[in-house]
């Protein structure tokens, strides 16, 4: 069901690699005439899965119970617990049951500007276990030991890197845009905002967000892609520092991240 000759534990290491969300799914128990015995399992995604719990209408209601612990702010866990005729129509005449976790995907937090806000975000985003990925052009503000030894700092200008093919961040990831200069932090939204993104926050007033909204629109991009943007970025926390920021902006990805979008 993968489309590829892999072993289902050895898919479920590649999503894990890849910060894929997945599901594993294991029939706990079995009564009667069942398809798969306790122990079997599978992994599911959103896209694909791996694997088997027996086929047919126990398996499909399996994988449909899977899914909807995918979306945001689903519980993480579940249990599917049938009679395969009386509850599915099957031919086998047992009952199974399957215990259902979710293992979260682990998004990348792309930071847009190395200077003292993107450098305490990356020092707490760490602490939060979160993989950071920091880019900006300017050689004094990227050395590496102004960041943590996991941080991975991109040397390159934020625009170009936006503008190639599979570079920058991609579908379910974070984004921060806290840049040197107000015309560069308008370009990277502008990017950005069409982007399949878990969360995009700029850094800014709602004054500054307004203009640069009016101005975005007027530019053609599409006003439902806009509303993803968090400008005030980062939970109301009353922050003033650039480590305060930064608590205030992980504490709200955290959230985003538990609870779902809001």
């Amino acid at each position: 069901m993968n489309g590829r000759n892999e072993a289902p534990l050895a898919v479920a290491a590649r999503w894990s690699a890849g910060g894929d969300a997945f599901v594993l799914a294991v029939v706990t128990d079995t009564g009667g005439s069942t398809p798969r015995l306790a122990g079997t399992f599978m992994f599911i995604s959103a896209e694909s899965a791996s694997g088997t719990v027996g086929g047919g209408a126990f398996e499909h209601r399996v994988i449909e119970t899977a899914r909807s612990l995918l979306r945001p702010g689903a519980p993480a866990t579940a249990v599917v617990d049938v009679h395969l005729v009386r509850d599915l129509g099957m031919c086998c005449g047992g009952r199974m049951t399957a215990f259902l976790t979710r293992t979260d995907a682990r998004p990348t937090l792309w930071i847009f500007g190395a200077g003292h806000i993107g450098t305490a975000l990356a020092a707490q985003a760490r602490l939060a276990d979160i993989g950071v990925r920091v880019v900006d052009d300017r050689a004094e503000w990227t050395r590496p030991e102004r960041f943590d030894a996991d941080v991975q700092v991109v040397d390159a200008d934020p625009e170009d890197l936006l503008d190639r093919d599979g570079e920058g961040p991609s579908r379910g990831d974070w984004a921060v845009v806290t840049t040197h200069s107000h015309p560069l932090d308008e370009a990277l939204i502008r990017r950005l905002a069409t982007r399949d993104l878990a969360y995009l926050g700029l850094i800014g007033s709602r004054a500054k967000w307004a203009r640069f909204r009016a101005r975005l629109l007027d530019r053609g991009v599409p006003a439902e892609t806009l509303e993803r943007v968090r400008c005030p970025v980062g939970l109301d926390l009353g922050a003033s520092t650039p480590a305060e920021i930064g608590v205030s902006i992980v504490a709200e990805l955290i959230t985003v991240r538990r609870r779902g979008a809001s």
